[in-house]
């Protein structure tokens, strides 16, 4: 194998890692922040989805994923079962529709609208996995949590566009 495939493999293996690095403490520094009053438990602003946007940007599907599954199984360990389920349903939703309308040539959606679309495929997945873990009660909470992803995936939308010129001028990133 070549010098420059092993270098460029090893760049993206430790572009992966730093993401899910930086996607965890994200997620760290989110349990710090009280719930929001008007927010259901367990709703959360999703900064870790910051994280997850950048590898968006910057790596192949497959890291993407990995991404997200480090912050799923994140969940699994402070959390439990119950949230890594959650969580990692709506993290591979949201993972894999933001990958492919960001990969659509010139996006009529734009950095905010793939970040809401990312968030209200979190939050649909997730309301779906409660579905199978509670029952027909979870969907009362569907229309709040729509309203949620607008503010939550606009919200982290806008960090990463502001991030992203200066993520992307760090070589590892390049």
């Amino acid at each position: 194998m070549s010098k420059v495939l092993v270098n460029k493999k090893l760049y993206t293996l430790a572009r992966a890692a730093l993401l899910s690095a930086v996607a965890v403490v994200l997620s760290i520094f989110e349990s710090f922040i009280p719930d929001l009053p008007f927010a259901l438990p367990g709703m959360k602003l999703g900064l870790g989805n910051i994280a997850v946007l950048l590898a968006v940007e910057t790596c192949p599907l497959g890291l993407v994923l990995y991404v997200a599954a480090v912050r799923a199984l994140f969940a699994l360990v402070t959390r439990g079962a119950t949230a890594f389920f959650m969580s990692f349903a709506g993290a591979i939703a949201s993972s894999l529709l933001m990958y492919f309308l960001a990969r659509i040539k010139n996006t009529p959606f734009g950095c905010i609208g793939i970040g809401i679309a990312g968030a209200f495929a979190h939050n649909t997945a997730q309301i779906f996995t409660a579905y199978f873990i509670i029952g027909n009660a979870v969907w009362g909470y569907f229309p709040v949590v729509t309203l949620f992803a607008l503010v939550s995936g606009s919200l982290t939308s806008l960090v990463h566009f502001f991030a992203l010129p200066k993520v992307t001028s760090v070589p590892l990133f390049q």
